[in-house]
């Protein structure tokens, strides 16, 4: 890679659920604006998913979902690589080698088979590993691959991913000292989001939007849908012609975020003053939302529908990613003495 090449800039996004507005802002806006910056790749981690989804059918459409999803939100498949990790097959092989290297200690301490240990001992169970597959246990070594096999720079994570950038950086660094004079493999770096700028969307029950909670917004919900969710969520009981408080209510925060600049303003200034209730703004909010999301929802149903482009458009993000995987682990090969 030249001096005036862009560095690479991975992002993996783990096929779990039907993506939400917390998604969009916390995950697939930020990461979509690396394509200025970085050589950018994007992957389905369809790998991953197979430690807890056990379901063929849902897995697929999972899948198929969330590529939808970016690509409706974005994503230019022209100007990025974007693919499915099952696509990849140098990414097994990999990982065995890699796996012969890396030490069964630094897997021991990897926050998710750790998490896994302490929910089993606050259960009282006897055997701490009660549940844990080695899928589980050695998923640190898989997403290391999916990142030293791409010759990666940067990996964008959250504090609390941190860790499996460090890991890959450990296990590219044990490769390098034992067949560093043949082949080096790149040590990857994390880049964390600004915190200032992150914002964390409130779901219908007013937490945290999360799946875990059960109180997410789909992003891709019908107009219909978004007006039933929208009215759930909880306000207090202050009576119409009383002042309210905007910035103490889910529904004027998700507002702020998806409203025009104009109608939030207005909005705060007639809550504040009194007059206006909060069935009102829920009614702005399910207009707001519905009016940015129809064009994307459009797209997402038909990238979704059987025979659109959605498969091959994976499939060409698969041969420009390999492009890239073969000739390392060709190299990789080579060095350790197979083949």
């Amino acid at each position: 890679m030249g001096s005036t090449a862009r560095k690479v800039s991975l992002t993996g996004i783990k096929p779990t659920g039907e993506p939400h507005l917390g998604n969009y802002i916390g995950a697939i806006l930020p990461a979509l604006k690396l394509v200025d910056d970085y050589e950018s790749l994007y992957f389905i981690a369809d790998l991953h998913a197979l430690t807890t989804i056990r379901d063929r059918d849902l897995l697929r459409h999972y899948t198929r979902s969330v590529a939808a999803t970016w690509l409706a939100a974005g994503l230019d498949p022209d100007r990025t690589t974007f693919y499915r990790q099952s696509d990849i097959r140098e990414i097994p092989e990999l990982t065995w080698v890699l796996s012969c290297l890396t030490g069964k200690g630094l897997m021991n301490r990897a926050h998710a088979y750790k998490a896994a240990r302490d929910r089993n001992r606050a259960a009282g169970k006897e055997d701490l590993d009660a549940g844990v597959n080695m899928g589980l246990f050695n998923y640190p070594m898989l997403m290391a691959v999916d990142i030293l096999i791409m010759d990666a720079d940067v990996v964008p994570v959250g504090r609390d991913q941190v860790q499996h950038v460090e890991y890959a950086a450990d296990i590219a660094g044990a490769f390098n000292a034992v067949y560093g004079d043949r082949f080096r493999l790149k040590i990857p770096a994390a880049v964390i989001p600004d915190e200032g700028s992150a914002q964390t969307l409130p779901g219908v029950d007013g937490r945290k939007m999360s799946k875990s909670y059960g109180n997410t917004i789909p992003l891709f919900e019908s107009e219909a849908g978004l007006r039933k969710m929208i009215r759930r969520i909880p306000t207090d009981s202050v009576p119409l012609d009383e002042p309210k408080d905007p910035d103490s209510a889910a529904v004027f925060t998700l507002l702020e975020r998806f409203g025009e600049a104009d109608v939030v303003a207005e909005t705060r200034a007639r809550l504040m003053a009194g007059g206006m209730g909060w069935g009102e703004v829920k009614a702005q909010l399910t207009d707001a939302l519905n009016a940015q999301f129809a064009p994307l929802r459009e797209r997402y149903e038909a990238l979704m529908a059987p025979g659109s482009e959605l498969d091959d458009l994976l499939a060409h993000g698969a041969d420009k990613a390999r492009k890239q995987t073969r000739p390392l682990l060709e190299r990789v090969r080579d060095a350790v003495g197979i083949g």
